[in-house]
């Protein structure tokens, strides 16, 4: 018989002292096959001594910010299946087995926990309004519908998390775990958990603006590189359409008398039509550049082992 599939349970950690053994042995508990990973990034507070003392295998990160953090973890750690929870205290380990389920006995590349606040206090002001308005602009931008971009528990397939790019640096890094899927056309399921208030002595290291803000940036830059096409495309009828609002009047009194009284409108409407001309076949090259990356990040996808099949 062939040895069941292994798990590993990863969780990125900075200063989360008052959370961190729950966590552990939480995920522990419902998951008593999975090795449990701390990646501590550059806590000063034990929280790495404390998840090592809880049973953890613990790694360290030097480089500041979450993104860097999932960087090594999908890198370092060789399993069948992950599963990636915050150490906040925030999430339902007893949800667990059913985010692995989706990966190993339904054949999703991706389950999400769609949280849903069990306390008034477990989303902090603007961040539910933020969520939900990231959330539908994603969904928009790349034409699938998802509801919670942001959630910090998910469940990945060893395909998944190999072929990864994982690019960004911070908290942004979750839109682009959703966004990687999305563009691979991966199988993606999402299961209603529970989410919790932080416990008392528990801080978040959220900025409501200043992530926010990363995060909406992060995405234009993704829509911009992704969909090079529509998002030079979309420059290039706006400059055309200013360059035709200001040429015509211009056009037409020429036409009348034979004269350009208006020179200088005229050479404005003719340098935005040419901007025009140049973001478009811009969208065009690069939108042959994203095939070919697209086309290699498949590759590596297709090279690792469908989720929930062993040798």
């Amino acid at each position: 018989m062939s040895a069941p599939p292994s798990v590993a349970v990863l969780v990125p950690c900075y200063n989360e002292a008052a959370t961190i053994e729950g966590v552990v042995a939480g995920f522990r508990a419902a998951l008593p096959q999975a090795t449990v990973w701390v990646f501590d990034n550059n806590s000063s507070d034990g929280t790495a001594e404390l998840a090592r003392a809880a049973g953890a295998r613990v790694a360290r990160v030097s480089l500041q910010g979450k993104g860097n953090v999932v960087r090594r973890m999908f890198a370092d750690v060789d399993a069948d299946a992950y599963l990636m929870v915050d150490g906040d205290g925030t999430y339902d380990a007893a949800s667990a087995p059913r985010l692995l389920e989706g990966v190993l006995a339904e054949g999703a590349d991706m389950v999400v926990a769609t949280r849903h606040a069990v306390d008034q206090g477990a989303y902090r002001p603007g961040h539910a309004f933020g969520n939900r308005l990231l959330t539908g602009f994603l969904a928009r931008l790349f034409g699938r519908p998802c509801r919670d971009i942001l959630s910090g528990y998910r469940a990945f397939s060893r395909r998944y998390a190999k072929s990864f790019p994982a690019l960004s640096e911070g908290f942004e890094t979750e839109t682009e775990l959703t966004v990687h899927a999305l563009e691979l056309r991966m199988p993606v399921r999402e299961v209603d958990t529970p989410y919790f208030e932080r416990p008392q002595g528990s801080h978040s290291k959220l900025s409501t603006w200043r992530d926010g803000w990363r995060i909406l940036r992060t995405m234009l830059r993704l829509f911009a590189a992704e969909r090079p096409l529509l998002f030079h495309g979309l420059a290039a009828l706006l400059l055309g359409l200013a360059a035709l609002l200001l040429g015509i009047p211009v056009v037409l009194e020429w036409l009348r008398t034979g004269l350009v009284p208006r020179f200088p409108t005229a050479i404005l409407a003719t340098g935005l039509m040419l901007m025009a001309t140049l973001s478009f076949y811009t969208g065009l090259i690069l939108d042959t550049v994203t095939r070919g990356r697209r086309e290699l990040r498949m590759l590596a996808y297709l090279s690792q082992q469908a989720p929930g099949r062993r040798p």
